[in-house]
C-alpha cells in the first residue's frame, strides 16, 4: 500500500473550505491538466456521502475511467472517496480539515494499491507516487488559489 499525505493551509473558513473540495465542478477546473471531467453518475453540484461519481482523464497519455464513491462525511471536517472500480488494485482518498487560528487546515491522505505484481510495485516506485504526488499537489494549488482569491462561487 502506497501512502502519500499532504498538508495544505488555506486563508478562509472551514465550511468554505470543506464544501469548495467537495464541488464536483470545482474538481473538474482543478484537475483540469489531466482533462479530468465527472461523465457519469453525480456529475455536478456538491457530493455527498453515497454519491458515485465516474471520472474520466488521460494520464501517461491514456484515457482511463475511475468509479468513487463518497463512503463517509463528517460535515465539515472530514469526507472520503473510495474507488469502485479503476485502474488502481484499491483507492481510498481522505479529506480532513480543521480551523487554526482564522486558517483552515486541509489534510489529504491518499491510500492505493497497484496491479501486475513487481512490475506494478517497480512502475509505482519510479514513476506513480511522483505522477500522483503532483497531481493532488497541483490540485490542491488551485483548490487554495480559487478559494482565497473568491474566484469561484458555488
Amino acid at each position: 500500500m502506497t501512502v502519500i499525505n499532504l498538508t495544505t493551509e488555506i486563508k478562509a473558513e472551514i465550511n468554505k473550505c470543506f464544501d469548495m473540495a467537495r464541488s464536483i465542478d470545482l474538481h473538474m477546473i482543478s484537475a483540469s491538466h489531466t482533462n479530468e471531467k465527472a461523465v457519469a453518475g453525480k456529475t455536478s453540484g456538491l457530493c455527498e456521502a453515497g454519491d458515485i461519481i465516474i471520472w474520466e482523464a488521460i494520464h501517461f497519455g491514456i484515457k482511463q475511467h475511475l468509479t468513487s464513491k463518497i463512503t463517509k462525511m463528517n460535515y465539515p471536517f472530514f469526507f472520503e472517496d473510495k474507488m469502485l472500480k479503476g485502474a488502481f488494485k484499491s483507492m481510498r482518498h481522505e479529506h480532513h480539515f480543521k480551523e487554526e487560528n482564522g486558517k483552515t487546515i486541509m489534510v489529504d491522505h491518499f491510500y492505493y494499491e497497484v496491479p501486475f505484481g513487481i512490475i506494478g510495485w517497480l512502475f509505482d516506485k519510479i514513476i506513480l507516487k511522483k505522477h500522483m504526488t503532483h497531481f493532488l499537489i497541483t490540485r490542491n494549488k488551485k483548490l487554495k488559489e480559487m478559494i482565497e482569491n473568491n474566484n469561484y462561487k458555488l
